[in-house]
């Protein structure tokens, strides 16, 4: 739950290709060598088409720093905001946007912490030490303060209907990593006209006791959802899993809610927990959710 005794993630490994790290991947879910050649190649064929570029995003508090991804030509595709772990908007959140991208979608990954630092400034932070961790809990105290959730939710997907790549004509999508499956359930209540898909991977404190705890907001909105939970956080709350399933139940949204054969961290590459099977496996439930529920 990104507290103080998980480091859930650490910096990419250098020596790893993407090309490897595609092979990898398809290896993981079960497609011979051949096939996973083939497929880790249309993977690379396919972002290197995609258009990356830095943008920034108006918001009530600000200016926020983010990237933005979309295939090559004019679409329209469905959008997508992807709300990044602790560890904030840096490289491995940058090849998910563009891997998303490349499946036909708008997608923007933000800096959450914008009010505290640049995302080139949190880059250089390590959530492995004392200072690193007490930087990065304050700029998360920052965000998660009062309405700024909703607030930015609604700047970041206002951003995305803007372009002229996104067909506002089809529900969009929201994902989110660690910190970021709380803000992926925030941006359904706030903009629940708008969010045809949620997907939390890891996430932390989704259902709490507090009056605001995310799940509550789940009968306002009109989303299907995702929980990908982890095996340790449901070692320490078991229950958790238990209250998000009767809470889609009970609103009549379509749900699947699984524990993973991973620690807090296992979906982002880098993390020291990554486990790449149950990552692309992750990936594969997410992708069946977009095609079902971005329509």
């Amino acid at each position: 739950m990104c507290d103080e005794d998980i480091n859930p993630w650490l910096p990419a490994d250098p020596a790893v290709s993407r090309r490897t790290f595609g092979l990898g991947a398809a290896a993981a879910v079960g497609l011979t060598a051949a096939e996973a050649r083939a497929q880790s190649s249309a993977q690379s064929s396919a972002e290197a088409k995609v258009v990356e570029k830095d943008v920034t995003v108006k918001t009530a508090d600000g200016v926020s720093d983010a990237a933005l991804f979309h295939p090559a030509g004019k679409g329209p595709w469905p959008a997508v905001l992807v709300w990044p772990d602790i560890g904030g908007l840096r490289p491995v959140f940058r090849q998910m946007g563009r891997r998303l991208a490349a499946q036909g979608y708008v997608v923007l990954v933000p800096n959450p912490f914008y009010r505290s630092a640049k995302a080139t400034e949190t880059q250089g932070l390590s959530f492995g030490t004392p200072e690193g961790r007490k930087a990065l809990f304050g700029y998360r105290e920052a965000l998660i303060a009062g309405e700024n959730p909703f607030e930015d939710a609604r700047a970041y997907i206002a951003f995305l209907d803007a372009q002229p790549q996104t067909d506002r004509k089809k529900m969009a999508g929201v994902q989110g990593y660690c910190m970021g499956g709380p803000l992926a359930f925030q941006t359904a209540g706030a903009v629940p006209a708008r969010i045809g898909a949620v997907a939390s991977f890891h996430g932390g404190g989704l259902t709490t006791k507090d009056a605001a705890s995310p799940h509550l907001l789940v009968p306002k909105t009109k989303a299907a959802y995702l929980v990908a939970v982890a095996r340790n956080d449901d070692a320490r709350d078991p229950e958790s899993k238990e209250i998000l399933k009767k809470t889609f139940a009970e609103a009549g949204r379509p749900a699947t809610v699984e524990v993973y054969d991973g620690d807090h961290g296992w979906t982002v590459r880098g993390s020291q927990v990554y486990a790449e099977a149950e990552a692309e496996r992750a990936w594969a439930a997410l992708t069946q959710l977009y095609k079902s529920a971005l329509k």
